[in-house]
C-alpha cells in the first residue's frame, strides 16, 4: 500500500518509463551498426564482441592482435545543437573523434560505445542523438554495441546535454604505427577537413554569439549564405574507410611512416607528437584552399594567423608522413577513395617541431 505522502523517482525529474520508451525507440538504430561479430545478448548487460574469428572468411582474424581504445566527447558543439534542437549531427562527431584518432595507430576500429547526460529524457531527441552515433559507426566500419544514458536534472540545466564516446579497435602488433620510421625527405600530405570539426569552439562561439551578436539561422553572405548553424555544425569527417584501404595495399612494405589526426592544438600541436626528436615537419600554408569559416573567423574575430593555427585544423583533417618515392602513389589512391589531398610539406632535420612557411 502506497502511502499518502510517498515520493517517487518521477517527482524528483527522473522518468523510468522514457527510459524504457527510449531504448525501444534506439533499438533499430544500434542493431543496423552489427555485424558477424557481435553476440547479441537480449537484457545483457554488457555488450559482447568476437575478437579471433571471422565466419564469412572462416579464419581467424590477427595473428598478433593488439586492442586500441580510446575516448574523447565533442565539446561546447553540443550547445549548439541545443540552440537550434539539431541533435542529429553531433553523434557522428563523438564517433570521428576517437575513431579518428585509433586510426593514427594504424588500428581499425572494432566496436564504440556512447553516453548521454541530460536534464530530462526525451525519447525522440535521444533516438536522433543515437541515430547520429549510428551514422558514425557505419562509416567507421565499427558496432555500436552499448551505451548509457542518464537523467540529471539536478545536474544539466534545462535544454542541456553531453555525449561521451568510447571505441575500442585492433591492429597487427608488426603493424603499428608510432612515426619511428619518419625521416628527412618524407612527404607530408594532408587530408581535407569538413569544416571545423569539433574543436575550438570556445572561441568559435564568443566571436559568432557573442561578439557578433549573430543567431544560429543568420545567413552569412561569406560563407555562401549559408547559416552559421550550418556551417558550425557539419559533422567532423571520418577518415577510417579510406586509410584503412590504404594500409590494407601495403602488406609488405611500410610506406606509411606517421599519422596525425589534427584536433585540438592544429597542425602546430598535434604533429609534434607524432614526430622524432631530430626532424621538424615543415609546413606551407598556401599548399591548400583555406575553408571560408576559418577566413570568417579570423577576420571577425580578428584572431592572429597563428592562434588560427594552433586552435583550428584550418582545412585539413588528417595528416600522413609517407615514404617520398610512393607518395604520389598515394595521393592518387586516397583522391580514388574520395578524399581531397595535398601535398602540405616535408620532413626535414630539426628538433621535434612543425614549422609553418
Amino acid at each position: 500500500m502506497v502511502k499518502d505522502d510517498s515520493i517517487t523517482y518521477s517527482q524528483t525529474g527522473v522518468d523510468i518509463d522514457a527510459n524504457d520508451e527510449m531504448v525501444e525507440q534506439i533499438q533499430s538504430h544500434v542493431t543496423s551498426t552489427f555485424g558477424p561479430r557481435v553476440m547479441g545478448l537480449k537484457g545483457g548487460f554488457a555488450g559482447m564482441f568476437r575478437l579471433d574469428y571471422d565466419e564469412r572468411l572462416f579464419k581467424k582474424n590477427y595473428k598478433n592482435p593488439v586492442l586500441v581504445a580510446c575516448t574523447d566527447g565533442v565539446g561546447s558543439k553540443v550547445q549548439l545543437a541545443a540552440k537550434i534542437k539539431k541533435y542529429d549531427t553531433v553523434g557522428i562527431d563523438l564517433v570521428a573523434m576517437s575513431v579518428n584518432d585509433m586510426l593514427v595507430q594504424g588500428a581499425e576500429p572494432l566496436f564504440f560505445l556512447d553516453y548521454i547526460a541530460v536534464n530530462k529524457l526525451s525519447p525522440p531527441v535521444i533516438a536522433e542523438m543515437v541515430k547520429g552515433v549510428a551514422a558514425g559507426c557505419k562509416l567507421a566500419n565499427c558496432a555500436l554495441i552499448g551505451g548509457e544514458t542518464a537523467e540529471m536534472p539536478d545536474t544539466y540545466a534545462k535544454s542541456d546535454f553531453d555525449m561521451a564516446g568510447f571505441a575500442v579497435g585492433v591492429v597487427e602488433r608488426k603493424k603499428i604505427i608510432t612515426g619511428k620510421d619518419t625521416r628527412r625527405g618524407d612527404v607530408i600530405l594532408g587530408l581535407g577537413s569538413s569544416g571545423v570539426h569539433s574543436n575550438g569552439y570556445s572561441l568559435a562561439r564568443t566571436i559568432c554569439f557573442k561578439k557578433l551578436g549573430l543567431k544560429m539561422k543568420d545567413e552569412i553572405a561569406e560563407l555562401d549564405g549559408k547559416t552559421i548553424g550550418e556551417v558550425l555544425l557539419e559533422p567532423t569527417k571520418i577518415y577510417v574507410q579510406p586509410i584503412v584501404k590504404l594500409l590494407h595495399q601495403y602488406k609488405v612494405k611500410k610506406v606509411v611512416h606517421a599519422m596525425a589526426h589534427i584536433t585540438g592544438g592544429g597542425l602546430v600541436g598535434n604533429i609534434p607528437r607524432v614526430l622524432p626528436k631530430n626532424c621538424n615537419a615543415v609546413i606551407k600554408k598556401n599548399s591548400w584552399p583555406k575553408l571560408k569559416i576559418f577566413e570568417y573567423l579570423q577576420a571577425k574575430g580578428p584572431v592572429d594567423e597563428e592562434e588560427m593555427y594552433r586552435v583550428f585544423n584550418m582545412g585539413i583533417g588528417y595528416v600522413l608522413v609517407v615514404a617520398e618515392d610512393f607518395a604520389n602513389a598515394i595521393m592518387k589512391r586516397l583522391t580514388r577513395y574520395g578524399e581531397k589531398v595535398y601535398r602540405i610539406g616535408r620532413i626535414t632535420g630539426g628538433n621535434g617541431k612543425v614549422v609553418l612557411s
